[in-house]
């Protein structure tokens, strides 16, 4: 007898569902049906627990920024300054190389910011791992901003696929921000 899943962990499986069909096809070329059909379940269901398309797109954007959140909270766990910097880019790293999916669902979501209610879920989202990091590194203005330029850098060379076999010009920009190429 299969086991019956609550409305908390059909959501929980409808953002996976959701945050694999935006990385892919991006905002406005991923249909709904296609999401409920990934998560197995009616597109009505998926509209009884989201209402809208956007909203689904609001809480998978919501969910990746709350979850990279609590990325750098373990990371920097018991760390103070460079060291809590290090240690959240370290695990970002980890992030960027393992898992496309939330890279490209990422970027995603920054395309998306044309809507207004879309852009907003963003920059809060964004702004809470900017506050984090520095509240938890102490680190004035200029070393948060060359935390997160990384980071952002990072991001387009990990979208061109140029991480595992640089090229000469790649290869500057990945050792400029800490990595061996």
């Amino acid at each position: 007898m299969a086991t019956r899943l609550t409305a908390t962990e059909r959501k929980d499986d409808l953002l996976d569902a959701a945050m694999i069909e935006f990385a892919e096809h991006g905002y406005e070329g991923t249909s709904t049906e296609d999401i409920a059909r990934r998560a197995g379940i009616s597109q009505p269901y998926l509209f009884r627990l989201f209402g809208t398309k956007k909203e689904l797109f609001k809480g998978t954007v919501a969910r990746c920024f709350r979850e990279t959140l609590e990325m750098f909270q373990r990371a920097a766990e018991g760390t103070r300054g460079e060291e809590a910097l290090k240690a959240m880019g370290g695990a970002y790293m980890d992030v960027l190389e393992n898992d496309r999916v939330r890279l490209r669902a990422q970027m995603q979501a920054y395309a998306a910011c044309d809507d207004p209610d879309i852009c907003e879920v963003v920059r809060n989202g964004y702004g809470d791992l900017v506050a984090y990091a520095q509240r938890v590194s102490g680190l004035p203005a200029e070393e948060i901003t060359t935390f997160f330029a990384r980071g952002m850098l990072l991001n387009v060379l990990a979208s061109m696929q140029v991480m595992d076999e640089p090229e000469p010009w790649t290869r500057l920009l990945l050792e400029g921000c800490g990595k061996e190429a």
